[in-house]
């Protein structure tokens, strides 16, 4: 699966989000991924390029390129400026480390619930996802 700190048009976890709708359709997501499908990461990422998960879950199963998809978003309002990007992207890749409010402590549990608890080194989302999916050294 695409690492979270790959691009597409710019953007961090874009080009994760439509490798997960595919593998999904080809029955290759790993079961523990199905639930957020749409949600959580997805969500935030949805939302910032303002489509429907529905709408951009069709345009991907129909065979578009990602190239075509960013082409299609744009289509449905997404116009992001560098400097959003750049907000959106310093965002993503910090999830995680010094969260506040009510995710205080999700990061924290989040590596718990998945073996991680004792790993200082796993800072956020992204380095977790990297670790646990075998593209980064686990120390």
């Amino acid at each position: 699966m695409k690492s979270p700190y790959e691009k597409l048009d710019g953007i961090v976890y874009f080009p994760r989000m439509l490798e997960k709708i595919r593998m999904h359709a080809n029955g290759e997501l790993p079961a523990e991924y199905i639930p957020y499908l749409g949600i959580g990461f997805d969500g935030r990422c949805l939302k910032f390029l303002k489509v429907d998960y529905e709408a951009l879950k069709e345009k991907v199963l129909c065979g578009l390129s990602d190239i075509e998809i960013v082409e299609w978003c744009k289509k449905q309002g997404f116009l992001r400026t560098d400097e959003e990007k750049l907000i959106w992207n310093e965002f993503m890749t910090k999830r995680g480390w010094r969260d506040s409010g009510p995710e205080v402590n999700a990061f924290r549990e989040y590596k718990e619930k998945y073996g991680y608890g004792n790993r200082d080194d796993i800072e956020t989302y992204f380095d977790f996802f990297d670790i646990d999916e075998g593209r980064a050294k686990s120390g």
